[in-house]
């Protein structure tokens, strides 16, 4: 049965791919002065600024459709003998959208000629789809792109930024939108016809996005879908790229930031001028050019009104001197092992009973207890001498730790305080890139080709000198600097069969490396630091828990460190047919997506200490006066590690595969009615690991390491290890009926109204990859116990990856779960029924007023 699907799956890639149309459609009516339609007529559609010629000719009926025509400026002719030839000029086709056109014919001689340069209708008569375009002008004089202000973005200018400009969306910082009333990050992005989302992280569309001045326009449909447009919850944005034309043109453009021209802060003065207010220093740019024309090599090839292309670079650019936030660091005293300053002088024990230990001692707040003195109290309960003056001799220190501590810097903003005391300003460097072209040939006058290639490179990065984000230097800083940098291919071809009958085939390539990366790699932690157990040398050690109320040094680690590669090829073939009153269109999609991922949390070891380590034992359930006996600080000083985590990279290969298949007719009823109506199935698979190496958990399977209840984790797939099964289904009943109406009550009135059901992709992860399978602390084993020493290193191997035993969870002396559980219906995606009504009303010759109903 696997076999069968395999085998139906690849056939229907290779029959079907993908077809989401980013191209525009002409249509309309041919008739003679009486009205009467007129058959057969050749009709030619040219885009005045590449030449390019799209041919057709009216059916029986009298209709003629000219589709897949990229967005731009047309003039159409038809040329009928006993009729003068008509041209109609000034023809803008948006994307995704249908232009009506009806053409009534003069008799005369082809000799003679009519041309109409009046503006195309804004009244959408032919669809009952909710759209709006957004050409790049648009884009550009409105004040919609911010450059660098968006959180989670690549800070260059975002073009998701035009969903501003839509009714019924809400847009947040660029990382948060929602299209009337849908989940957040459902909506789908398409560029040259096939899909660019970002199946990684759907909220950041900015890591694949298009360069704005690489951008023809951009369509963005909200409701009421045509079939061939799925896989979609809440908006389709639509992107259409710029193409060379017969002209060289460009341009050189820089949008910038800079305090200067900012409003400075209310009721402020400046250090250095007191009659100025202070200004937030702030400077960035973004900037690039354009060039596109003819491809022309002289005395070679000449490619006016044949080979075009159009390049673009941008960049931008952001550096900043910043404060980092404050930071803790030991004060000297502490280093040298003296912590009098720690001791607030609080008594733990009751006011009853204020000497409380076994050993009729009382129990101050943060004193340090020696644990090479314990010993047992004549009640049985563990005690131990605290250090004289609760000063630590150096003799007592942890080699390990003294090589640490010598790698932090001592406190510089308030340096007597003992906690939030330094302040370590660092450098931060943001660049991103997205440099793209686009090749469109016209092979002959009944076959065109383009290609078109975008890559996208993002880098956040701290100063290999001054420190990080959270003010501490190199290796120990926790701020890591994050590298994205995405490719995009995609190739369009299409074949005009017959004047009524267009074949489309499209394929790419979309990729996105997201990789961590710091000033120091590869870090040897027992050669630097005397410290063993690393799995990988690669990154400093985390040491966390060393600090509290009275100081201490905050967490010191090399952050997260992980490669994730996100893959998707993609394709698409659709089949356009004019027949009569009707225009049919046939096709499918179909996208691969898949996510290896190489984790690095945790291969260099976690080590958490508390005050337990150097507090009395015997105070455990003990009830005293808050606080606690003991300090962290002083706990990471001897090397003595509450619990400690280490484990192997894990390796894993995420993916997933969708399809998609849809056939649907525009019937034009009357010249005043048309409907649209067809049906669309979509088929996905959940997101699953290639070789079932994720542990998921399962309520029917006995547990070894728990005497055989029920509850243990099991692994996908077949083999020594696998439950011979899969973890979730896969949804076979996806089936979406779409249908629309436009009524044209007069020649400036429109009534429109759609209904369809749409169904979303099977759910990606959002990232979850990162944080799969999360190891699992080694505890104390017992109160003031340690795990481990630093200076003797981890005791306990770390478990291989990939592990299958079932009985893996709990690990002894706890009762952790496992971290993951797969819903069986992760195959099945989320469905949305959408309807609309509404009016369109023509005032003048440039303005429509629209008012629709819209529900989900």
């Amino acid at each position: 049965m696997r076999s069968l699907t395999i085998a139906i799956c690849v056939f229907a890639f290779a029959l079907t791919a993908l077809a989401q149309g980013d191209r525009g459609t002409i249509t309309g009516t041919i008739a003679d002065p009486a009205g009467a339609v007129v058959v057969s007529a050749p009709i030619q559609a040219k885009n005045v600024e590449t030449g390019a010629l799209y041919s057709g000719q009216s059916s029986a009926t009298g209709n003629y459709t000219l589709s897949q025509l990229p967005a731009g400026s047309y003039e159409l002719s038809v040329t009928v003998p006993g009729f003068k030839k008509y041209v109609r000029q000034g023809l803008q086709v948006e994307v995704a959208l249908t232009l009506r056109i009806d053409i009534s014919l003069e008799v005369g001689s082809a000799s003679e000629s009519v041309t109409v340069s009046e503006a195309a209708p804004l009244l959408k008569t032919e669809s009952g789809e909710l759209s709006h375009n957004v050409s790049a002008q648009r884009m550009d004089e409105l004040p919609v792109l911010s450059v660098g202000a968006a959180a989670g973005s690549s800070s260059v200018r975002n073009p998701t930024s035009v969903a501003q400009l839509v009714p019924g969306t809400f847009l947040n910082a660029n990382v948060n939108l929602k299209v009337n009333g849908a989940p957040a990050n459902t909506s789908s992005f398409r560029i040259e016809g096939q899909d660019a989302s970002n199946g990684y992280v759907a909220a950041v569309p900015a890591q694949v996005q298009p360069s704005v001045d690489s951008i023809q326009e951009v369509t963005i449909q909200t409701s009421n879908f045509a079939p061939e447009y799925g896989q979609v919850g809440g908006g389709f944005f639509n992107y259409t790229m710029k193409s060379g034309t017969n002209q060289l043109h460009g341009t050189v453009y820089d949008y910038f930031v800079n305090e200067v021209l900012n409003a400075a802060t209310p009721f402020t003065v400046s250090p250095t001028n007191p009659n100025e207010k202070i200004r937030t220093v702030e400077r960035r740019n973004d900037y690039g050019f354009t060039i596109g024309g003819p491809v022309v090599l002289p005395k070679i090839y000449n490619g006016h009104d044949k080979t075009f292309l159009f390049f673009n670079w941008e960049q931008f650019r952001e550096f900043k001197n910043i404060n980092a936030q404050s930071a803790t660091v030991p004060i000297q005293a502490y280093r040298d092992g003296d912590f009098r300053r720690a001791l607030t002088g609080k008594n733990l024990c009751p006011t009853a009973t204020p000497n409380c230990d076994p050993l009729g001692r009382p129990i101050m707040e943060n004193t340090v207890y020696d644990p090479t003195t314990q010993k047992f109290a004549s009640n049985g309960q563990i005690v131990r001498d605290p250090f004289p003056n609760n000063v630590v001799p150096f003799a007592a220190m942890d080699p390990v730790f003294l090589k640490v501590q010598a790698l932090i810097p001592l406190p510089n903003a308030l340096p007597n305080a003992l906690t939030n005391n330094g302040i370590y300003p660092y450098i931060s460097d943001r660049v991103t890139g997205i440099p793209s072209f686009k090749i469109d040939h016209t092979l002959s006058s009944k076959d065109k080709l383009s290609y078109f290639f975008s890559e996208i490179y993002t880098g956040s990065q701290y100063s290999n000198t001054t420190g990080g984000a959270d003010g501490l230097p190199e290796p120990i800083t926790q701020a890591i600097g994050t590298f994205i940098t995405s490719h995009m291919h995609r190739v369009n071809y299409e074949r005009t069969l017959t004047p009524s009958l267009l074949f489309h085939f499209g394929g790419g390539y979309q990729d996105e490396f997201f990789g961590d990366d710091r000033a120091i790699t590869n870090y040897d932690a027992e050669k630097e630091l005397g410290l063993k157990g690393a799995t990988v040398k690669r990154m400093f050690p985390s040491f966390t828990g060393a600090s509290n109320s009275q100081g201490g040094v905050k967490t010191l680690s090399s952050g997260t460190n992980r490669n994730i590669w996100y893959q998707k090829p993609t394709a698409n073939l659709s089949l356009t047919w004019v027949k009569d009153n009707h225009t049919y269109k046939f096709g499918g999609e179909a996208r691969i997506e898949g996510i290896p991922t190489l984790l690095y949390s945790a291969t260099n070891g976690v080590y958490n200490f508390s005050a337990a380590e150097t507090g009395l034992p015997s105070t455990q359930g003990q009830v005293l006066q808050g606080g606690s006996a003991g300090f962290p600080y002083a706990s990471f000083m001897l090397g003595r590690v509450n619990s400690a985590r280490v484990a192997y990279p894990p390796y894993m290969r995420l993916g997933k595969t969708m399809l998609g298949f849809f056939a649907q007719d525009t019937w034009k009823v009357s010249r005043k009615l048309t409907l649209d109506y067809g049906l669309r199935y979509d088929y996905g698979t959940y997101l699953k690991e290639q070789y079932g190496r994720i542990p998921n958990f399962s309520f029917e399977v006995p547990n070894p390491a728990a005497g055989g209840r029920l509850g243990a984790v099991i692994f996908e797939g077949d083999g020594p290890g696998h439950c011979n099964c899969e973890y979730a289904h896969n949804y076979p009943y996806a089936f979406g009926p779409r249908i629309g109406v436009a009524y044209q009550i007069n020649s400036k009135t429109v009534f429109r109204a759609g209904w369809g059901v749409v169904y979303n992709g099977t759910p990606d992860n959002n990232g979850a990859s990162a944080n799969i399978p999360v190891p699992v602390d080694v505890n104390s084993p017992s109160f003031g116990e340690p795990v481990m020493t630093l200076r003797n290193g981890i005791p306990f191997a770390a478990t291989p990856w990939p592990n299958l035993d079932p009985g893996q969870f709990p690990l002894p002396g706890t009762i952790s779960a496992p971290k993951v559980a797969i819903d069986q219906n992760a195959g099945r995606p989320a469905r949305q029924v959408q309807w609309s009504v509404g009016l369109q009303r023509g005032i003048g010759k440039n303005v429509v007023v629209e008012a629709a109903y819209v529900a989900n």
